[in-house]
Formats: C-alpha cells, structure tokens, sequence
C-alpha cells in the first residue's frame, strides 16, 4: 500500500514542507565514527596484521597472508568466460558506450605565448593510482564497476586497484567480469572501512593509492570522509533520487515505474513526481497501485515512497521549474514535449534524461554518460564523476627577459604591500638595474 505525500505550489508552506521532506539524516552516528576511526588507526599502525584482523573479524575469511587475499587476474578471466553470453555482451556494449562518452572528456595540457615571449599555460597529467572500492558478496553491481573504472583509464591512470569484499570467500563472477572488462589492474578480496584504510595509508602488502572511489555502506563512507586529505576521494554519496517532471502526456505506467526504479534501491531513496495536471498525478497513483505487487522488491519500495516520495503539484512549468533547481535532484527526467526547449532553464541536476522515451535506468547501465552523481542537493555544486576526477594539472609560466621586468615590478608593489620583504626582493633582484 503506497501513500505518498502530495504537494501543491499554492500552500502556504509548500517550501518549508518540501524542504522538510527532503532531508536525509543519514550521517554516520557517534558510534559508527568511533568504529571506523579505530580501525583506520590500526590500518595506520600495523598494517598488514590488522588488515588480517579485520578481514576475518568483519568478512569472516581467515588468510594467513594478505598476498593471499589478492585475486589473480586469470580469475577474473574465468569468471568472464563463465557468465552467460548475454550478460559478457551486455557488459562489453556497456563498457564501449562509457568509453566512448567518457572520450571527450578527456582535458590536454594547453600553453600560450605572450607578445614579449612569456609563456603560460596549464600541464594535465592521470593520477598515478586509484582505488575503486565495489559493494560485493551476494550484492552485484558490475555497472559501478564500469562507471567507476573506465573513466580512470580513459584518464590514463597507471594502476587501478579495486577491493571488493568476499565474505566468507562468497566471489561474484559477474563482478569480477566487469573488472576484466573495465581492465583492472589488481584486485584484492576485502572491504569496509579497513579496505578504504589499506588504500588510504598503504600497508606492507596493498599499495597508497591517489583517489578512493565508488560507493559502500556507511562504514565505508564514514571512512572515506576520514581518511579525505590522505587520498582524494569521489564524493560521499546520499540515497539515490529521481524527480520525474511530466506535462501529464506520458503514459502514467512509464512514469511510476520510473519512480519505482529509485525506491527499490533502498528504504531511504527518494522518487518526486512533479506535474503542471493535478489529473496524471492521479493516474499515476492508480498505475502504483496496479503494479506495485508485481515487483519483487515491493517492500522496500512501498517503504520508500510512503517515508520519502513526493507528489508535487505546481500550477505553470515556470514554478516546476523552480521547484527542479530548489531540489537540485541526483536524477531529472524531463517527461515533457520538446524537453530540449526547457533544459537551459535547469540549472542544478546530476542528470537530465530529455523526453518520454528515456528512462533514467538507461544512465544507470549503457547510454554512456556516468552514473555517479552528486545527490542530497549537492547538484548545486557538483558534478557527475568523470575522465576529469582522474586528472591533476599544473600551472606553467616560464618568464622572457623583459616579462620578468614587466612581471617584477608589478609583484614587488603588491609584496611590499603586504609587508613580505623577501617576496618583493626576489622579484626585484631580476629586475635590470
């Protein structure tokens, strides 16, 4: 039984209601920070012999060594053989979509010269090595493999590491068929907070990576967030969202599967339909009705909906519009005639999914654009994960004779300004006298 809350632009508290229905008290608790502060200053100290603690106190696998918890890459190999046809060519047509995309991403450094022969620009170069943590044992989630490594390779990433938990020896093959795919580099079976710890610090047997992506529970998240500084991290992640916005034309039982593909994720994520026609919000509601009991994870999404869902209702596309940039949604479908038309006017979304025939759930797997996304009205800031987050650049500025006149005289008036003597003379001692 699914009883959404309603919203209609008019109220007189329609923002203070809806800003209360969208917050998410998810942050991890005194005693989850606690856990996971203890377990990245064991990782710090001892290494290996923690990590070996850990492994079979929280994954129950019992190894003598750490080298053993490493996959061989022939492994991952088999696991690709193994899988259905359908599945391996489904992963590869995936893979080659988010390759392509993710191409013309890809920054190169760029430089100028100046009329008097100073030269400026910008070098960008990949990370050395990335870590790419996967959820594993019987959760299977081959896509955040490709949406998490691709990217990185495209970048040119050295080495790509990738930890996935196994417990009690549980592996995935379909996991581990993406990691072939993607081109891994090393995997090792492990997780939670003492994985993010090993490739934050680095221990005697798992290399200090530069970046930590791809998504976890909330140890995992809590630990990301502590061990940011050490390592560069992707982002720390919310429940997914979606915010359909229908001109009330589409066919209702696309809209509220579409809903439902975001509330089966979890008890926390959040599905917002938002129409101009109080009519379809109503038909809508009809069609959830009808197809809510044929879905395996019903629960979890009647849950969803009856704790986070939103019904919103506004009175002209000018206020739904405003009501899409107040939430800033991880994912926008734009369920409307000549979607193209109102996109400029979107100005915080993680994702735009243009016209009646695009369903979120395509970005989650194949269409090409990444599917980690900024969630939690972070969308204001953020951006999706991207060839980008696997690049670092440096500044270039190589100085002619009379650019280091022109630039010296300026930086000794603005050194002395600020009272920093030496900075003033260093620029002045190149000047000609």
């Amino acid at each position: 039984m699914v009883d959404i809350a309603r919203l209609n632009t008019t109220q007189g508290d329609f923002w203070s209601r809806l800003k209360q229905r969208l917050t998410w008290e998810g942050v991890a608790d005194e005693a989850v920070m606690a856990t996971v502060g203890e377990i990245l200053q064991g990782i710090r100290s001892r290494g290996d012999g923690a990590l070996l603690e850990y492994t079979q106190r929280f994954d129950r696998l019992e190894v003598a060594a750490v080298a053993e918890l490493e996959i061989p890459l022939s492994r991952l190999q088999t696991a690709l053989a193994a899988i259905p046809r359908e599945q391996r060519e489904a992963l590869e047509a995936a893979a080659e979509r988010i390759t392509a995309y993710h191409r013309h991403q890809k920054q190169e450094s760029w430089s100028y010269t100046e009329p008097d022969g100073t030269v400026l620009g910008q070098q960008v170069n990949p990370l050395d090595r990335v870590g790419l943590y996967v959820p594993g044992g019987k959760a299977t989630y081959p896509s955040s493999v490709l949406m998490n490594a691709l990217p990185a390779k495209v970048a040119g990433v050295s080495e790509l590491i990738m930890v996935v938990p196994t417990p009690r020896g549980e592996v995935n093959d379909l996991v581990l068929a993406a990691a072939a795919v993607a081109g891994v580099d090393r995997v090792f079976a492990m997780g939670g907070a003492q994985a993010v710890a090993a490739l934050a610090f680095g221990t005697e047997s798992i290399p200090r990576v530069d970046k930590i992506v791809g998504p976890g529970n909330i140890y995992v998240a809590a630990a990301k967030r502590m061990v940011f500084g050490q390592v560069g991290i992707d982002m720390i992640a919310g429940p997914s969202e979606i915010l359909v916005l229908c001109d009330g034309k589409t066919d209702p039982e696309w809209i509220a599967m579409d809903l439902f593909s975001q509330a089966e994720h979890d008890e926390d994520a959040q599905a917002i339909l938002l129409s101009t026609d109080d009519a379809f919000l109503d038909k809508v509601v009809e069609a959830m009705a009808r197809l809510l009991p044929t879905l395996e994870r019903h629960e979890v999404i009647a849950t969803s909906l009856n704790s986070r869902g939103i019904l919103i209702e506004a009175q002209n596309m000018d206020q739904a519009l405003e009501v899409v940039n107040f939430i800033a949604p991880e994912h926008l479908e734009l369920s409307v005639e000549d979607p193209q038309a109102w996109v400029p006017r979107v100005r915080h979304a993680g994702a735009i999914f243009m016209g009646r025939y695009t369903a979120e759930a395509l970005g989650d797997y194949c269409a090409g654009p990444n599917h980690v996304l900024p969630t939690s009205q972070t969308a204001r800031f953020s951006s999706p994960l991207g060839v980008y987050d696997f690049q670092k650049r440096s500044s270039l500025i190589q100085c002619s004779p009379q650019g280091g006149q022109t630039l010296g005289q300026v930086a000794s008036v603005l050194a002395r300004g600020e009272g920093l003597t030496a900075h003033a003379r260093s620029a002045e001692y190149r000047l000609k006298r």
